[in-house]
């Protein structure tokens, strides 16, 4: 146990924690398997439970600027038609379709909801490159979905850091369950979106050609 604390102070203290947090979230675009997310709410709970302000806020700064980075690059990589991600995006099914219809036409709804389901973030921003979304009109969004998620990141933080007292170990620990709870939740609405497309098929998706 003391060896476990000592690995969470030594991460979770670091002067590196938000440099390596800004790479990590910016590689969570392209691969979204990375626990960036896990060690984010983490550092909020324990910024939160210790009532540190200051880094709270460079967690945020380090949030945004972490996700818009990533977003640009597989924006970039969306625009150059990838063979992976343009399997991700072109199936006729599913979130892919839901963001292929808004995307252009209302590429708030597309980039900014799309950032809070599993695996949305690649699919909306990979989308926006390959279907020619302007680059401005993709920047702006972009910025806001990051900003957005960034506030829920610490949100949930902030509810974490009562329950952990800001102890690094109980951080972690409720930082995995929140990952947990999280990613069931949205697996279950996705089965019930699937349910009820089963049961009542959605409207053919508007025709979007890519670049």
């Amino acid at each position: 146990m003391p060896e476990v604390l000592a690995v969470c102070d030594a991460v979770l203290y670091s002067p590196w924690l938000l440099p390596v947090l800004v790479v990590l979230i910016a590689l969570d675009g392209p691969f979204p398997v990375l626990p960036s997310e896990t060690l984010l709410m983490t550092a909020a709970a324990v910024a939160f439970g210790s009532h540190d302000v200051t880094g709270a806020v460079g967690l945020f700064v380090a949030a945004l600027v972490g996700s818009a980075a990533g977003d640009l690059l597989v924006f970039g990589l969306g625009r150059s038609s990838h063979r992976v991600l343009a399997k991700t995006i072109d199936v006729e099914c599913g979130l892919s379709s839901w963001v292929r219809r808004h995307l252009l036409p209302r590429p708030g709804i597309a980039l900014v909801g799309a950032r809070f389901v599993p695996g949305g973030r690649l699919v909306s921003t990979a989308a926006a490159g390959r279907y020619g979304l302007g680059l401005h009109r993709f920047l702006f969004w972009s910025l806001v979905s990051s900003g957005a998620w960034s506030l829920y990141m610490l949100l949930i933080g902030l509810l974490l850091g009562p329950i952990t007292g800001g102890s690094p170990v109980l951080s972690l620990l409720a930082g995995l369950v929140m990952a947990v709870l999280t990613a069931l939740a949205f697996a279950i609405g996705r089965r019930v979106q699937v349910w009820r497309a089963v049961r009542r098929p959605e409207p053919l998706a508007e025709l979007v050609t890519p670049r």
